[in-house]
C-alpha cells in the first residue's frame, strides 16, 4: 500500500526511492494522476492496483518495470502516454475506451504482449507504438482509428492477424508492418478490400489484405 505521506511523490520522480523494492502496490482512491516516471525502473514491481479515481498516467510512469506482468487500467483513465514502454514481462493490458489515442512508443519493446484490442473511440496509433513486441500475435483495430504511425508494428515478428475494422483505410505511414510474421493476414471490411489495396502504403501489403465480415 502506498502510504498517505507518499502521495505527493506520485507526481514526482522521488517515488522510485520509496518503492524501489516493492513487488506490489495498491494506489489509494485519493490519487487522481500518476506522474511522469513515478515508478520508473522499479524492476521488482510485479503488480499494481490502479483505482477508478485515476484519470491520467504520465509518460514513462512504469517504464523499464521489467517484472510487471499484467495491468488492469480502469475506464476512468483517459491517457497514459509512454507509461508502459519497455515493460518486457508485460503479457496483458487493457486499453480503456476513454483513451483517445495510442501514443508514439506507448508499448515499445513490450516483448511478451500477446494480443491487443484497440477499442472504439481511439483515433490514432502513434509511431513505433508496438515496436519490437515480438510475441504480439494479434491485434484488433477499431473502426474509429484514422491513422497508424510509422513503424507502429515493426519487428512484431509473431504478428499474424490484424483485424482492421475502419471502412475507410486509415492513413498508414511507412514501415508499419515491416518484420511481422510471414503468414500475416490483414482482415478488413469486405466492401473495403479494393480501397485498402489501392491506398498509399497499404498497397505495399496488398497480398496480405483479405475481406472479413466483422458483424
Amino acid at each position: 500500500v502506498v502510504e498517505d505521506d507518499l502521495l505527493i511523490d506520485l507526481k514526482e520522480k522521488r517515488l522510485i526511492q520509496c518503492l524501489k523494492n516493492k513487488k506490489h502496490v495498491d494506489i489509494p482512491n485519493s490519487v487522481t494522476s500518476i506522474g511522469d516516471k513515478a515508478f520508473w525502473v522499479c524492476s521488482s514491481l510485479k503488480s499494481i492496483v490502479i483505482p477508478d479515481s485515476v484519470t491520467e498516467i504520465g509518460d514513462d510512469a512504469f517504464q523499464w518495470c521489467k517484472g510487471l506482468t499484467t495491468v488492469n487500467l480502469p475506464e476512468s483513465v483517459t491517457s497514459f502516454g509512454t507509461a508502459f514502454s519497455y515493460c518486457e514481462s508485460l503479457t496483458k493490458i487493457n486499453i480503456p475506451s476513454n483513451v483517445m489515442f495510442i501514443a508514439s512508443n506507448a508499448f515499445r519493446q513490450c516483448k511478451n504482449l500477446t494480443e491487443i484490442i484497440i477499442p472504439n473511440g481511439i483515433t490514432s496509433i502513434g509511431n513505433a507504438a508496438f515496436y519490437l513486441c515480438e510475441n504480439l500475435a494479434s491485434i484488433d483495430i477499431a473502426g474509429s482509428v484514422n491513422a497508424i504511425g510509422s513503424e507502429a508494428f515493426k519487428h512484431c515478428k509473431s504478428l499474424s492477424i490484424v483485424n482492421c475494422k475502419p471502412i475507410t483505410p486509415p492513413t498508414l505511414f511507412v514501415y508499419a508492418f515491416v518484420g511481422t510474421a510471414s503468414n500475416l493476414r490483414i482482415n478488413v471490411p469486405i466492401n473495403s478490400v479494393d480501397a485498402y489495396k489501392a491506398a498509399d502504403n497499404w498497397k505495399d501489403y496488398a497480398e496480405y489484405i483479405e475481406g472479413y465480415n466483422f458483424e
